[in-house]
């Protein structure tokens, strides 16, 4: 189960990544950022795509490796945790936000639920 999972995020992270950098004037629009300079440009691509492509082979990297399923889980929880909170934070903080932005929270909600889950399961 564990290893799925950790899988299941080296896809989504790299299905993000490719999205957000084939798709980046759409996508970050459709996320909130309406008019971005060249460095906005830049540093958009660097966030969405690079960072994003780097936790994808992190993610594959820790789920090909049993010995390392376990901090697998830990960094998850280390990651979407504090995500997960901001989230809230900022969603009623300035609420109305979009569609896009209530379903990455749903999808950030359930990654730390299911690491929260695969935690307490051992």
């Amino acid at each position: 189960m564990t290893k799925a999972y950790l899988f299941l995020n080296a896809a989504l992270y790299l299905l993000l990544a490719i999205w957000c950098t084939v798709k980046h004037a759409q996508t970050s629009r459709a996320s909130g950022f309406v008019a971005l300079d060249n460095s906005g440009h830049s540093e958009y691509l660097v966030i969405y795509g690079g960072l994003q492509l780097g936790l994808a082979v992190f993610f594959w990297y820790l789920g090909a490796h049993a010995e390392h399923h376990r901090v697998g889980v830990l960094f998850s929880l280390m990651l979407y945790a504090p995500i997960v909170l901001y989230r809230v934070a900022t969603v009623i903080a300035f609420s109305p936000v979009s569609g896009i932005t209530m379903g990455i929270a749903a999808l950030e909600t359930l990654l730390l639920i299911s690491a929260l889950l695969l935690f307490f399961a051992r």
